[in-house]
């Protein structure tokens, strides 16, 4: 629903001779489409080259058959793109192929490197040329140039030195590889698909291809599916721990329902999240309606604790991409008229209670009272199953400044009359914690406590590492060979 809190990445990637692995990517990230809407791409090998299709454009829009009929090989990585660093051009469309003294690697990239303008002026004067505007490039020549004559002495190079968050799939001639940072920001998973062995952003990748779900990559841990099978290590070995920072917004918005994090299945968790929301904010209403889909398992869970009739208030129309996916305020406020149509026959003369999931900057949310109001509800009250958004996010969430945030400067009372509700919680951060099942100390909350589990700057600029204002940004740059 929010067209101010912008999704991250999927990332995908397998090993399996003997099968088609650009079809198997293709509907990996047909499964992740609802991570990143801007760009997407396929890289393969079959041994000797690398082939790379990455455009601007859904999944579906790019991938024809004659486009995957040129994508041969044994192994793949793949990745669809939602701009957290670098706009939203086609340079920086991934997965993104580098030669480097170890030979060739394609790379694919959720998260965020806050020390990523520090690590690519390191670079440059190392004699680096870097072609694209994102983190992803500088996490790749790190990786390609960090000393150590094998696998895990380079990712341990890279632990050491990159603060932030990526999950990332890593394609070489003979291995694919699944690296997640050692806070364990951004989810990753692996699976075993026919003799071969599949990583993605999260489980629903899985299940579509009918592979089976062996567990999550553990933070900063690092898996290779080869020939040999499947190996996993950590870099990083008996070194003192890093902080477990598991992103607390995947529970609340951005993970798919189906999908499994941190041990859990997300509708349950919502489903819990919506229940602990009715008992610390209830109200005498006559239904409880979700705004979808991200908050109807959690306006069920409300509905269910409450005892309030459960109704669908609200239709998605389904051909309509989340909101923020246009890169231009004006036509993402637009596409919240396109995206849903109220049902009168449901809400007129009702008093209603409307379960979402955030507010963040308070533009979208008025919009839907006020149709909630013209389609005949009397009475409107909001319910949040998150804490408020007071603070930005530095590992992957695109959401706003803070200045942007509207809980940053507005209390609870004056968000409600700016959004025009009659009543408005949020859920407790207590509560928010308590509904997945996870340690607190093992959730990254920083975007409702400031509280960061890794030094930040004092603000981020997306668009900081685009330092070559005479370069053709729009150029299918050289470090992607189209072999």
């Amino acid at each position: 629903m929010n067209p101010s809190l912008r999704e991250k990445c999927g990332v995908f990637g397998v090993f399996a001779p003997g099968e088609d692995v650009a079809r198997i990517t293709f509907f990996g990230l047909h499964a992740l489409q609802h991570r990143g809407q801007e760009s997407a791409g396929i890289a393969t090998t079959d041994g000797a080259s690398m082939q790379l299709q990455a455009e601007m454009g859904l999944v579906t829009q790019i991938f024809t058959e004659e486009k995957l009929a040129g994508l041969s090989g044994h192994a793949a990585v793949g990745h669809t793109r939602y701009s957290t660093t670098g706009s939203s051009i086609q340079c920086n469309a991934q997965p993104f192929i580098i030669d480097g003294p170890h030979g060739p690697l394609a790379i694919a990239h959720n998260g965020n490197v806050v020390n990523a303008e520090l690590l690519r002026d390191d670079l440059l004067e190392r004699g680096v040329h870097f072609e694209t505007t994102t983190d992803t490039e500088v996490l790749a020549h790190l990786i390609a140039t960090a000393p150590g004559e094998e696998w895990p002495e380079r990712f341990g190079a890279l632990m050491r030195r990159a603060n932030g968050a990526y999950s990332l799939t890593i394609l070489t001639h003979d291995a694919v590889y699944a690296v997640r940072d050692p806070m364990g920001n951004r989810p990753l998973c692996v699976g075993r698909l026919n003799g071969g062995y599949v990583f993605a952003s999260e489980s629903c990748a899985l299940d579509h291809l009918g592979a089976e779900f062996l567990r999550e990559v553990q933070p900063g841990e690092v898996m290779r599916a080869d020939a040999a099978g499947l190996e996993s290590w950590f870099p990083l070995g008996d070194e003192p721990p890093r902080p477990r920072a598991l992103c607390m917004l995947e529970f609340i918005y951005f993970a798919r329902p189906d999908s499994y994090l941190g041990g859990e299945r997300i509708h349950p968790v919502r489903t819990r999240m919506g229940a602990r929301l009715a008992r610390e904010h209830p109200v005498a209403a006559d239904l409880v309606i979700g705004v979808p889909d991200s908050a109807t398992a959690a306006a069920i869970g409300y509905a269910q604790e409450s005892g309030i009739p459960y109704a669908e208030g609200l239709v998605k129309n389904r051909y309509v991409g989340r909101t923020f996916i246009q890169p231009d305020q004006r036509l993402r406020e637009q596409g919240v008229q396109l995206k849903f149509n109220p049902l009168r026959e449901v809400l007129e003369g009702k008093r209603v209670v409307v379960v979402d999931d955030t507010i963040v900057r308070g533009t979208t949310t008025p919009r839907v009272v006020a149709m909630l109001r013209k389609a005949g509800a009397t009475e409107v009250h909001m319910r949040i199953t998150s804490p408020p958004i007071t603070h930005p996010c530095f590992y992957g969430v695109d959401m706003a400044s803070r200045g942007e945030l509207i809980a940053a400067h507005e209390s609870v009372e004056e968000i409600r009359q700016h959004i025009d509700a009659d009543s408005l919680g949020y859920l407790s951060l207590a509560g928010t914690v308590d509904a997945t099942y996870q340690g607190e100390d093992t959730l990254c909350a920083a975007c409702f406590s400031g509280q960061y589990p890794s030094e930040v700057p004092l603000q981020l600029d997306k668009f900081a590492l685009e330092a070559d204002p005479t370069r053709d940004r729009h150029a299918v740059p050289a470090l992607v060979r189209l072999t």
